[in-house]
């Protein structure tokens, strides 16, 4: 390994190091414990379109298990989208002005613990100065009362109008969201909560999982939250993967699985950022993932920049840095990158080991992107300001990335595309329940 003052370039000379400082293997006690019935609730709540302003998109919509508890696609189409998956596509009917911007992340271990930073820039996290212990855009506005920060990013899709909140002009929930009337009564937090809590079944299931209500009109979106909290953390906890076998002492690694295993936990140095049990330092990283797609910006900027943490902290370091993802199930939610710009894992590994170079040749149609009359590679024209925030390379041959691949490879957990409970047919709303015409990750 040699140091040039904050570049670290790491080479591979023939052989691989032998597989050292491996995690320990995954407890129970680093999870928060589930009530059972308290799982079921959210279950129903995270495939009901009732949640969405238009009542057309559920949370499944871009976290289904059939695509990883993703969606299948580089950047998705929330309101404004039919069908799932890398089926789905614009309606004509009902055009969206943009994609999502960030390509969605999987769900996998999200009840742990150490989980304490949510979203690609971190900017829900826990913080325990601040009012319920969380810092969130909304700041002091943030309401309280929920049982974990995997609880508290819930209340954040239903208010994004690419996500699920749809357009001021279509609804109640986005109207109220384009005034800013987000917390109270009347506010769109409480809009959708006094939707879910008009169904019967609803009423009746909250009232026998939460002692604390009475009756529907005390039901809260902190409750909702909750709920579908309580589901993830349930539905996809993953710790029965091949290597989880080999981290408890049952087994070992087959070729070239073993020598990947040794290559990322040695002289690659995947695990310097990739540790712990589910093979992330919950850190943020510059590394040079093209930008494709709208970018993050206000609807006030015209740019198509995502300048990652940088919008969180406003610290120069932290320009372009993205939160080190989970590894867990890797090879099963694809596209990868935070704007999803790499459809084919290997293709993400090789450009990862170089992103400098990569980013001068990388070409959109690696992406997967359903169509829509927006111009998806502007945000390439800031390729050279991402390169220049890059402070990794490693060398890599084909036969290590060959290596490499297979060892993630065992990091598919079996239960990973069906999850504990399954996917529902129908729910309590009566709202169509989109189902994906192929199974698995595209």
């Amino acid at each position: 390994m040699t140091v040039w003052g904050r570049a670290i370039v790491l080479t591979i000379w023939g052989g691989c190091a032998a597989a050292q400082n491996l995690p320990a293997p995954v407890t129970d006690d680093l999870f928060a414990p589930v009530r059972f019935e308290e799982a079921l609730l959210g279950q129903k709540l995270f495939y009901d379109p009732i949640l969405s302003g238009n009542r057309e998109v559920s949370c499944a919509t871009c976290h289904h298990p059939a695509f990883g508890t993703s969606d299948g696609l580089s950047l998705g189409i929330g309101d404004g989208g039919i069908g799932l998956g890398p089926d789905r596509v614009a309606d004509p009917a009902n055009m969206p002005e943009q994609r999502i911007p960030r390509n969605a992340p999987g769900l996998f271990n999200l009840g742990a613990h150490e989980f304490s930073v949510m979203f690609h820039d971190g900017r829900i996290e826990t913080d325990p100065s601040r009012p319920g212990g969380l810092r969130t855009p909304l700041d002091a506005d943030m309401v309280t009362g929920f049982a974990s920060l995997l609880a508290a990013q819930t209340m954040f899709p239903v208010l994004s109008p690419d996500e699920m909140a749809g357009h001021y002009s279509e609804n109640d929930v986005a109207a109220a969201v384009r005034r800013g009337v987000i917390t109270g009564p009347g506010g769109a937090w409480d809009i959708i909560a006094r939707r879910v809590a008009d169904i019967p079944v609803y009423a009746d299931d909250f009232a026998a999982v939460y002692a604390h209500l009475d009756s529907p009109d005390q039901i809260d979106f902190v409750d909702i939250s909750n709920a579908i909290a309580a589901f993830v953390a349930f539905e996809w906890r993953s710790d029965t993967a091949q290597f989880d076998a080999v981290l408890r002492g049952q087994a070992t690694l087959p070729e070239p699985a073993a020598t990947g295993m040794a290559l990322f936990y040695g002289d690659a140095g995947c695990a310097s950022c990739h540790s712990g049990p589910f093979l992330t330092d919950h850190d943020f990283h510059a590394m040079g993932a093209p930008q494709i797609g709208p970018g993050k910006a206000a609807r006030f900027e015209t740019h198509t920049r995502d300048e990652g943490r940088f919008r969180v902290t406003g610290r120069a370091e932290d320009l372009y840095a993205f939160r080190t993802p989970s590894l867990r199930n890797v090879a099963l939610t694809a596209p990868y990158g935070h704007a999803g710009a790499h459809r084919d894992l290997r293709g993400f590994v090789r450009a990862h080991a170089d992103p400098v170079a990569a980013l001068q040749t990388y070409d959109l149609a690696a992406a997967v992107l359903p169509d829509l009359p927006v111009d998806d590679a502007k945000g390439l024209e800031n390729s050279d300001a991402i390169a220049a925030a890059v402070q990794y390379r490693v060398d890599l041959r084909d036969v290590d990335i060959t290596a490499l691949l297979a060892f993630l490879d065992t990091l598919t957990d079996p239960v990973a595309l069906t999850g504990r409970l399954g996917v529902l047919q129908t729910v309590p709303s009566g709202l169509p329940v989109a189902q994906p015409s192929a199974q698995g990750p595209q």
